[in-house]
């Protein structure tokens, strides 16, 4: 990422007043000695300016630094692939970040890792493709069916496969940032007291809001 552009872009400046705003800072400057005694270098930048830009270049650098880590965890897996690599380098936000690195990450043991070991992660292909000349999936299931490996019947085999396709889902980039984005619009935040007495909290007792109209101190409270 060439950060020097994002910011001039971002905050609509000149290249020059990016470049040397970066370079004060990096220099150990503080953001109130260089909006005041640096003002010829960075075009009169002031302090609310100088401050948002610092916190945006720690968090773009951040970025840049989770992004290599991100690449080089998942091509030790060997799963690096050109459209991966591309998608990564696209991320925009540390959340798109670790959205796309969610699926290789080392998971503790759930459900549908137990499913896995199980061998019923070809079922849940099978289930998840839709194939419009699929079988009923119990016909499916039923050839998955092995007491060993603790699948006694057709049903613990498809419940098996469904869990598969839950975190199959859940770990989906493209889906987690639309259904984000579907809270954000569109999701209610809805409030009940636990007790009576809701002391300083009194007005939300029983309180609902649009998630996109709650302003940032109302979430805290």
């Amino acid at each position: 990422m060439d950060i020097i552009k994002t910011l001039t872009e971002e905050f609509s400046l000149k290249p020059f007043q990016a470049e040397n705003a970066v370079k004060l800072i990096d220099e150990g400057n503080t953001i109130p000695f260089i909006a005041r005694y640096r003002k010829e270098a960075t075009g009169s930048l002031d302090d609310q300016v100088l401050r948002e830009l610092n916190d945006r270049l720690s968090y773009l650098r951040n970025m840049d630094e989770t992004r290599e880590k991100i690449k080089s965890a998942i091509e030790e897996q060997g799963a690096l692939t050109e459209e991966l690599s591309a998608a990564i380098d696209k991320a925009a936000t540390l959340t798109e970040l670790d959205d796309l690195y969610r699926p290789y990450k080392k998971k503790r043991k759930t459900r549908a890792t137990a499913a896995k070991e199980k061998g019923l992660e070809p079922l849940a292909d099978i289930i998840y493709a839709q194939s419009p000349d699929c079988k009923d999936p119990f016909i499916y299931a039923a050839e998955y069916i092995n007491e060993e490996k603790g699948v006694n019947t057709a049903e613990e085999a498809l419940a098996g496969a469904m869990d598969i396709i839950a975190e199959k889902i859940s770990d989906d980039a493209d889906v987690r940032k639309r259904m984000r984005f579907v809270a954000s619009a569109h999701g209610m935040l809805t409030v009940k007291a636990v007790t009576e007495d809701a002391g300083v909290y009194e007005m939300y007792k029983d309180y609902s809001e649009p998630v996109s109209k709650i302003p940032d101190h109302r979430i805290l409270a």
